[in-house]
């Protein structure tokens, strides 16, 4: 799994192997799949990134995490 922050963007999470995640107590099979979580609290689609992040002006460094 591999966890990549974008800079002045979202957090994206991208699995190769067998993956879930939950929300509203829902969860949804993400294996293989590009997910883009919200990192400035300015989604109408939380936990997802709707691209609110541009309006907001929001700012924050990149980095990465291979797990």
């Amino acid at each position: 799994m591999k966890v990549m922050l974008r800079e002045n963007g979202p957090v994206l999470i991208e699995s190769k192997g067998e993956a879930k995640l939950k929300q509203n107590g829902e969860e949804k099979e993400v294996a293989g799949k590009m997910v883009a979580l919200c990192r400035c609290g300015q989604s109408k689609n939380m936990p997802f990134c709707d691209g609110s992040h541009a309006k907001a002006n929001f700012k924050a460094p990149a980095a990465e995490i291979e797990l």
